[in-house]
């Protein structure tokens, strides 16, 4: 029965799916990030929170795009579940906040029980952090159900044990002395099919995306689009770098961002210093890495030498791997870490946060 209706309407959703997730528009997306971030700062707990924080005390760890399935062939989370679990475990005994910055649930492809019924040890790690009061979640694209229905407040209460509310984003302040705010958000706002009004998010999310999931057509997210990737990236940069004191954290790509750059920007930017210093050895080394990453993505930014510290992304907690990668605010640092079966935790990047 799929292949018939597959036959018969691959074409015609193909087309809406080029039409109406089209190449990102950057007026929407500024445009939407803007009013997000001054929704949060003029009413804060209604669209998001306004959280102050001491940068040399407070910890956070953000994770994003776990996309918990229901275990089938296309859970991508199946992998990673482990690292998953463990790592959070690490950071409930530390004493860190967790903050989830969306695509937590794959409610695109999953009905909400499928996904409960299959990811009760994932959410149990999650529950923990509620102890204290040290759980925020925002939702994505593919979480939208935490946003827009009417069941989505009984559903965390049977999940979670408790109410807990789902915002949209967070801005961070530090208050114990001078220092950039940080605007977290999952990474979607102003991307056609994820962002809009209720009738559209609601539509999108339980009538357009599960179609697409169920004739199995590629649904074409920055996720999984390489020039899309691309796009959002310096679209987040652009924003971000146009704002005084500001940091940006995103989620939604996938794809791990650290002070602007992605680790093969990073690679070609310490290959040009290389070359500088007339160091042989090294840009031996960083050409045979640079060779092996591009085999995985080739865009670089024309201006990466040149980037302001000002964009952040989270990776993903799905890799194919089963690695999982997020970003730790702590001891007045910012982190990106990767965890791992083989090693556990490792230290990629970081910069003083002040």
């Amino acid at each position: 029965m799929r292949n018939i209706f597959r036959s018969i309407l691959y074409k015609p959703v193909r087309w809406a799916v080029r039409r109406f997730s089209a190449r990102p528009q950057r007026e929407k997306v500024f445009a939407a990030l803007d009013a997000l971030y001054t929704a949060i700062e003029e009413q804060p707990g209604k669209r998001g929170l306004l959280l102050p924080f001491e940068p040399e005390k407070d910890r956070f760890i953000i994770f994003s795009d776990q996309h918990k399935g229901r275990r089938n062939g296309a859970d991508d989370f199946t992998g990673s579940e482990s690292n998953y679990i463990k790592a959070l475990e690490h950071y409930n005994n530390q004493g860190y906040t967790y903050i989830n910055l969306g695509d937590s649930e794959e409610l695109w492809e999953n009905s909400i029980w499928q996904v409960k019924k299959h990811n009760k040890a994932a959410f149990a790690a999650e529950r923990n952090f509620l102890v204290g009061n040290r759980f925020i979640k925002i939702f994505g694209n593919h979480d939208l159900f935490w946003d827009n229905d009417p069941l989505a407040a009984w559903h965390l209460k049977d999940i979670y044990g408790e109410k807990l509310r789902v915002y949209e984003g967070l801005i961070l302040q530090p208050v114990t002395r001078e220092g950039s705010r940080l605007f977290l958000t999952h990474g979607h706002q102003g991307d056609a099919q994820s962002d809009g009004n209720w009738f559209s998010k609601f539509f999108i999310a339980n009538i357009w995306a599960p179609l697409q999931a169920w004739l199995r057509i590629n649904p074409n997210t920055p996720a999984w689009d390489t020039e899309k990737k691309t796009v959002h990236n310096h679209l987040m940069y652009e924003w971000s770098a146009g704002k005084e004191e500001l940091l940006l954290i995103t989620g939604h790509t996938h794809q791990p961002v650290f002070s602007s750059l992605t680790h093969l920007e990073r690679l070609y930017k310490n290959f040009q210093e290389a070359m500088a210093e007339k160091s042989s050895t090294k840009e031996e080394a960083l050409r045979k890495e640079i060779r092996i990453r591009e085999q995985d993505f080739t865009a670089v930014a024309v201006d990466y030498m040149h980037m302001k510290p000002s964009y952040f992304n989270t990776g993903c907690c799905c890799f194919h791997d089963g690695d999982i990668t997020g970003i730790e605010l702590a001891g007045e640092e910012i982190r990106l870490i990767k965890w791992s079966a083989e090693k556990g935790r490792e230290l990629l990047e970081w910069k003083k946060l002040i």
